[in-house]
Parts: structure tokens; sequence; C-alpha cells
């Protein structure tokens, strides 16, 4: 079982920055980070594959970038020009499983963190 465990988020007003960590227990492959606001389902924000390809939704792209630290088995989500409809609840989430195929739905992740609030005032 790996432990996911998530930092960095917080109140910040529209347009500022955050950047999310997430560090991994043990080995996993794709690593992901996805959102959830009151009242919504659960949604993909940006994800990077086992040898480094990253993908982000078009709701973030052009704005935030996820990039890893291996020997930290860390992954970051560097998010910039933040919006109001940003704010939700960042889960951190990996597979356990290897291919190269980039996942988006959250039922492809097996482990998950236990969330970090981000909340944009406007």
């Amino acid at each position: 079982q790996v432990q996911l465990v998530e930092s960095g988020g917080g109140l910040v007003q529209a347009g500022g920055s955050l950047r999310l960590s997430c560090t991994a227990s043990g080995r996993t492959y794709a690593m992901g980070w996805f959102r959830q606001a009151p009242g919504k389902e659960r949604e993909f924000v940006a994800v990077v594959t086992w040898n480094g390809g990253t993908y982000a939704a078009d709701s973030v792209k052009g704005r935030s970038t996820i990039s890893t630290d291996n020997a930290k088995n860390t992954v970051y989500l560097q998010m910039n020009s933040l919006k109001p409809e940003d704010t939700a609840v960042y889960y951190c989430a990996s597979r356990r499983r290897f291919d190269t195929v980039i996942r988006t739905t959250k039922e492809d992740y097996d482990y998950w963190g236990q969330g970090t609030q981000v909340t944009v005032s406007s």
C-alpha cells in the first residue's frame, strides 16, 4: 500500500500562484492531480507518466505545470494565474500498474491522498 501526502494548499487572491506537492511512500508509475469543488464531481487536472510525459486538462492548460522529483518520489503542481473557479480540494493520485497510456479518469488510479484545499478569492 502506497501512501500519498499532499501539501501546499491555501488561500490566494485571483491572479496569484500556488505550488502543490505530493510525496509517495513507495514506487508508483503515473502520478496525477484531481480536484473536487463543492457539489461537483472529482475532475482530472494533470498527470505525469512514468517516463516524464505530462498532460493537463484544458481548464488549467497554460496556467499549470506538473513536474516530478523522482529522487524524492514527489510530484508538484505549479498553478499560476489562479481563478476563483479553481477553488476546490486538490487530490494527488497514483497508479501501481505500468502502462504508457495517459490516464485521466479517477477510476484508473489506485492510491489517493487526503486532499488539500485551494481557495481563490476574487
